[in-house]
């Protein structure tokens, strides 16, 4: 369950100053790991800023189907796509214990109509998300599921890279993580990957991926 804990100044230091300035209008808030922080099509207004941990972003189905949009490391913010009062139009999920300064849609206008600026911020922000969605809509309708694993394997986007002799190093990455960011089973995805190692394209271990090689644009 979240809970309201007091307030650590430590947790402001790496916002920026507008963010900060946002953050302190709201009520701090605990979450523990794997708790669902918004329910897709759920009403609600209130913005999070995520002071401490990281989140993942998804919708998912009746059947257990899920997509993911995306990862959300602290320092940022979500939630801001229901301001308008609509439906909530993803689900939000904690990958570890974290902490949020939440702001109902009424302390947002507060700050925006205080500080003006953050309106252009919120603006952008609000921008590259729907592009980001955008280009997750044209790979599913123009891309194969192979296409879509190369285009997550070669943004490493929300993964931890490191440069070591043998290759690029992925890690904190599952094969269920990559099945769930491009639509498609676990089993597939497991596959497709088996091959691409026995190619030599890749190495494999525990949540964590090598590639060693620039990889084939088909399978």
């Amino acid at each position: 369950m979240k809970s309201p804990i007091p307030v650590c100044w430590d947790l402001y230091a790496p916002l920026s100053p507008e963010l900060r300035t946002l953050a302190l209008r709201g009520v701090v808030r605990s979450y523990p790991k794997k708790a669902v922080v918004i329910n897709e099509g759920d009403i609600g207004e209130s913005l999070f800023v995520l002071l401490k941990g990281s989140v993942r972003v998804f919708s998912g189905n009746d059947d257990g189907r899920e997509i993911t949009y995306g990862r959300i490391q602290s320092g940022d913010y979500f939630g801001e796509m229901s301001l308008d009062g609509g439906l909530r139009s993803a689900s939000v999920i904690t990958l570890e214990p974290c902490t949020c300064a939440v702001l109902s849609g009424t302390e947002v206008r507060a700050h925006l109509a205080s500080e003006p600026e953050f309106a252009v911020n919120l603006l952008v922000r609000v921008i590259g998300r729907a592009r980001a969605a955008t280009e997750i809509a044209r790979s599913m309708a123009l891309l194969d599921v192979y296409g879509r694993l190369i285009a997550v394997l070669e943004a490493h986007d929300g993964m931890a890279t490191h440069d070591t002799a043998a290759g690029v190093m992925l890690e904190s990455i599952t094969h269920q993580d990559i099945a769930s960011r491009i639509g498609a089973s676990r089993e597939m995805v497991s596959r497709l990957l088996k091959d691409l190692e026995r190619g030599g394209y890749i190495e494999m271990a525990t949540k964590r991926i090598t590639l060693i090689k620039k990889l084939p644009s088909h399978w």
